[in-house]
């Protein structure tokens, strides 16, 4: 990974969104300390937001989306920050992970080139940015079976339903802002039946690559609701070909080259696309014909909810030069929780949103094997 022409001052954490929950700004925050011990530097910063001339490193809550700003703040690289930068909105979501219907309308910078290029890494599906082209693409997907239909802002699973009839999404449209949608978009894809989720990722900071594999588990917060609950990483030095040295049973296989073939597309297809931190969820599961289908749901060039376990990697390895894989995960548990001793806590109090929640991270399993 190429440096930086000058040595870096600060890492600054820069809160893109007009909210972040209090759980997410503190685990931002520790994530931000590791980081800026990796690079060997002192100060962390949340605010002001310095300009070019202060040779910053940055932590964004969100991936980029504002190049203008980006240059302005000395973001020309991945060496400049962690997460990733697109040049228009659509690019950061998992919008771009269906093709459009037939004669639907676009935002800016749309290409179906990508989701040509991409095509057999992803599930069966549509992306629109009208209600009108919403009604169409429900129409086609659910002759083959009920729709899942997916806010593109929306993470950990929140906000999704699954339709069994056009008039099942009527409701859900009525609620979306047009402006909102025409430029974000909203995603209707084939449901699943026995769904695992699987994780594919890169890290790359201070001169290091790490690849991983995982598999993410579901919790339930205080109101019931499935949410993500955490990821079981296998991470190795390298980038993804390292990583399919492992032995990998075939659908992990699968998993990581999917993962590949779609940031193949988005590297070819995306102008300005830069990233230092790179997740993607593969879903695996049933069709309702019975068919086995996997593919990417969407991509995450982003600090994430993996990112706890990625920053303790990065450590262990920076520090361990003969480290050759182990094993990270990440854990978040709502109500009261009892930490193992190995734990590296990152958030544990009450959530002003989400009630009392436990956020923790650990490493095990060291292999120093070439």
């Amino acid at each position: 990974m190429p440096h930086s022409r000058a040595p870096k001052t600060a890492v600054v954490l820069l809160d893109t969104r007009a909210h972040t929950p209090d759980h997410e700004q503190a685990t931002h925050l520790k994530i931000a300390q590791y980081l800026a011990h990796l690079l060997g530097i002192d100060r962390v910063e949340s605010a002001p937001v310095p300009s070019a001339d202060a040779r910053c490193y940055y932590v964004p809550s969100d991936t980029l989306v504002d190049s203008t700003r980006q240059m302005a703040l000395g973001i020309h690289g991945e060496e400049d920050l962690f997460g990733g930068a697109v040049s228009h909105p659509h690019m950061a979501t998992k919008a771009i992970s269906h093709p459009l219907p037939a004669d639907a309308s676009f935002p800016p910078g749309w290409t179906d080139a990508f989701a040509q290029l991409a095509s057999d890494a992803l599930l069966r599906g549509y992306t629109v940015f009208s209600k009108a082209d919403a009604r169409h693409a429900a129409e086609l997907l659910l002759r083959d079976g009920p729709v899942r239909v997916k806010p593109v802002l929306a993470c950990a699973g929140r906000g999704q339903q699954v339709i069994n009839d056009s008039q099942a999404l009527e409701p859900l449209l009525q609620a979306m802002d047009d402006e909102a949608l025409g430029l974000w978009g909203l995603v209707l894809e084939e449901d699943l039946d026995a769904v695992e989720t699987f994780s594919v990722g890169q890290v790359r900071v201070a001169g290091l690559t790490l690849s991983y594999h995982g598999t993410q588990h579901l919790t339930r917060d205080h109101a019931g609701t499935e949410v993500y609950g955490g990821s079981d990483l296998v991470v190795v030095r390298g980038d993804y070909l390292q990583l399919l040295q492992l032995p990998l049973d075939d659908h992990l296989r699968l998993a990581i080259n999917q993962a590949m073939a779609y940031e193949q597309a988005a590297e070819r297809y995306f102008p300005g696309f830069i990233a230092s931190r790179r997740n993607y969820d593969i879903a695996r599961g049933n069709d309702r014909q019975g068919h086995l289908r996997s593919g990417v749901l969407e991509q995450s060039w982003r600090i994430g909810g993996a990112s706890p376990a990625e920053v303790l990697a990065l450590t262990a390895f920076a520090e361990d030069p003969a480290l050759q894989r182990l094993c990270a995960s990440t854990h978040e548990v709502f109500g009261q929780a009892r930490l193992p001793a190995d734990a590296t806590l990152f958030y544990q109090g009450h959530d002003s949103e989400l009630g009392q929640l436990s956020k923790y991270a650990r490493i095990r399993d060291h292999d120093h094997r070439e």
